[in-house]
């Protein structure tokens, strides 16, 4: 029998405790019987159980293929200072959200296990100490540490990670002994921070000299393009100016704070859901508020602020110009990935909305530049990705947004994208930031109900047709995206078993492209929540669920979950149990950390002829009757007796309660 995880007892009459301290009266959980027959199985549900058993042979054969008997990936060449350490964890980052969402009880253990044998692969190979990143930006640290707060959430009991994770935030607060923040700016003394402190520079593959053939970076253009002399790429083919723009990049790129750093708080708050600490929180706050005030002061979200605490101080005064920031290498990419990391962090710690203009701002600044019917645009830097993601080809138009800006205005036009605005309306709900979501679709020019096959590294991109279906537009979209899903397992598979498991010299990205564990599409179905934001973002849900008999998270086997609806007042799922012979009981959690309130719940129920009388030769059918219940908590019990289905309507409020590692089985019932 694998390994199970424990979760805290969730019996009938079991209590929970705030962090905060206090003991709430004992109160048992609602429980809601299904008594619906499924009758013939609905396509989506049968799509999803199965989806669920070919990634369980298919992360398998990655870890026999590609990973070594202690976790680590089978590597065997060098990489540079500075360079390279997030692809490592990257080829794990949804494995652990696999295992939340009902994944194989032996997941879990693998998961720690390739955790730990990376981190000590790593730590060999010079990039680590400490087990954790000795100085990087939070562009790819964010990227990095995905997998390890899917671990934290999957298992918030493991003392080991919980040591970690508060040693890992603790490298950032006032007074650590690394220096990475200096309270008196409110800044992040360097662009690559981590365990050994603020590392001046970008490392020595860029500080030395910047030429012309790195043409990996050719496509982003120059990343100063303010350099005496140096007005074009090929004008780094002449070694004076590679050096020159080497040095000039050490100096001003490589100093004071810079935008993506705002990711580091995902790491703060991932501590603080443990057990609240003050102190963190009060650090995140801190933070995110000074990156508003120089937003509010300059009237845009500035990327770059200098030793001295000034937005634009090595950048001739620019708001823009940073390291990872508006004009190299990826402008809104970044920017805006970063600022919804460091709003949705505040939010967690209370009042969610009250922070978000930090991630609006960037938006609507891009938005105020859109253009109608652009012309097919090669030049794009992120082209390949997003015109397979949109099913375009040359020759086509579409309506685009600038993704970054630089001295000479506004450029690199590129569709909208979605992921974004989906965020910053799903975190919120907030009738303003909807407005923006619904204008984004009306501009886009293509059709928002398409399902492309597609599978990028962030494993996300499906948000258009998934939105079209929670608004009633695209009743097809789970089958579909179910369908695609189970084909991409198929690719990465054969992939995988077509090449060369080993990785040698520089080819560091390999093994995420046969990376076969998909969960993009099992999250939007089964928590009614957009995929994870991958520069950082904790793994968050509308709702969640725990296996009440296998006492661990996810839905119990041969349960299939389909989020149908949701908005700012509540949430419509539906529950199948396929199974002919077995019950399964499991506990719905309002939010990925118990954060919303269920007020009531209301169902369907009937039933009663079933099964009938043997003599009758047809699927018996009876009265349906309507059920309410008051919950006043932040979960309740299902039973789903075998071939029994359910959909629940539940009424919420939002964000009423606070956000913990540890989730009672009853809710804290104190609102904040």
């Amino acid at each position: 029998m694998s390994a199970r995880h424990d979760i805290p007892a969730t019996g009938a009459n079991s209590v929970g405790t705030p962090p905060s301290g206090g003991t709430p009266p004992e109160a048992r959980p609602v429980e809601i019987t299904a008594t619906l027959p499924t009758g013939p199985p609905p396509a989506w549900a049968v799509l999803q159980r199965h989806l669920f058993d070919e990634l369980d042979s298919a992360w398998r054969l990655f870890g026999d293929r590609c990973t070594e008997p202690d976790g680590r990936l089978r590597f065997s060449g060098t990489i540079p200072d500075r360079d390279g350490a997030d692809d490592f964890y990257e080829a794990f980052f949804n494995w652990p959200a696999l295992y939340r969402l009902g994944g194989a009880d032996d997941l879990l253990p693998a998961v720690k296990r390739h955790w730990e044998g990376v981190t000590a692969q790593l730590t060999e190979l010079g990039l680590y100490r400490d087990e954790f990143e000795r100085g990087y930006d939070w562009f790819h640290q964010g990227e990095a540490l995905l997998m390890f707060y899917g671990i934290c959430a999957a298992d918030p009991a493991d003392q080991r990670f919980r040591d970690r994770a508060r040693r890992f935030a603790e490298q950032y607060l006032p007074g650590s002994a690394t220096g990475n923040y200096d309270p008196a700016t409110r800044t992040l003394r360097s662009p690559h921070n981590g365990s050994d402190g603020p590392r001046t520079g970008l490392g020595p593959q860029w500080d030395d000299r910047f030429g012309h053939e790195q043409r990996g970076m050719r496509p982003y253009g120059l990343p100063l393009r303010d350099v005496p002399g140096i007005t074009s790429w090929d004008d780094l083919a002449d070694e004076d100016n590679a050096v020159r723009m080497g040095h000039a990049m050490r100096d001003r790129l490589g100093r004071g704070d810079t935008a993506v750093d705002l990711a580091a708080t995902a790491l703060v708050v991932n501590a603080w859901l443990y057990d609240h600490d003050p102190r963190l929180a009060d650090w995140v706050l801190e933070y995110v508020d000074a990156w508003r005030e120089r937003a509010a002061a300059v009237g845009a979200m500035p990327d770059n602020v200098g030793p001295s605490g000034e937005v634009g101080e090595d950048h001739g005064g620019r708001w823009y110009g940073g390291h990872y920031g508006w004009t190299w290498p990826h402008g809104v990419h970044s920017i805006g990935a970063a600022t919804l990391v460091g709003a949705i962090s505040a939010g967690m710690l209370g009042r969610a909305d009250a922070r978000l203009d930090l991630a609006r701002r960037p938006l609507d600044q891009v938005w105020e530049q859109r253009r109608t019917a652009m012309p097919y645009d090669t030049g794009a830097t992120r082209r390949p990705g997003w015109a397979h993601a949109l099913g375009l080809g040359e020759g086509l138009t579409v309506n685009a947004l600038p993704t970054r800006v630089g001295p000479e205005g506004w450029f690199d036009h590129q569709p909208a994208q979605v992921a974004y605005w989906t965020w910053l309306w799903w975190f919120g709900m907030r009738d303003e930031d909807r407005a923006r979501l619904d204008r984004v679709r009306e501009h886009s020019g293509y059709d928002w109900r398409e399902v492309h096959a597609f599978r990028d590294k962030e494993e996300a991109g499906h948000e258009a047709p998934w939105l079209a279906y929670l608004d009633g537009d695209n009743p097809g979209y789970p089958e579909r995206a179910l369908r695609m899903a189970l084909a991409q397992v198929a690719h990465r598979t054969a992939l995988m078993t077509a090449e060369d498991a080993d990785t040698d010299g520089l080819d560091l990205h390999k093994w995420q492209r046969v990376n076969p564990v998909v969960t993009e599409v099992l999250t939007q179905l089964t928590t009614g929540a957009p995929q994870t934001l991958y520069n950082g973002g904790l793994p968050l849900a509308r709702v969640r669920y725990d296996d009440l008999d296998a006492a661990r998270p996810g839905l119990p086997r041969d349960v299939a979950a389909l989020v149908e609806h949701l908005d700012s007042t509540g949430t419509t799922v539906q529950l199948v149990n396929l199974s002919t012979v077995h019950t399964r009981r499991l506990r719905l959690l309002a939010g990925g950390f118990g954060e919303h309130l269920i007020t009531e719940a209301h169902w369907t129920g009937g039933g009663e002829q079933y099964p009938g009388d043997s003599h009758d030769y047809h699927l018996p059918t009876g009265p349906e009757s309507e059920h309410s219940v008051p919950v006043d908590d932040n979960g309740l019990h299902i039973v789903l007796a075998p071939g029994r289905r359910i959909r629940l309507r539940l009424d919420m409020r939002l964000n009423v309660l606070p956000f913990a590692h540890h989730i009672s089985p009853t809710t804290f019932r104190r609102a904040r």
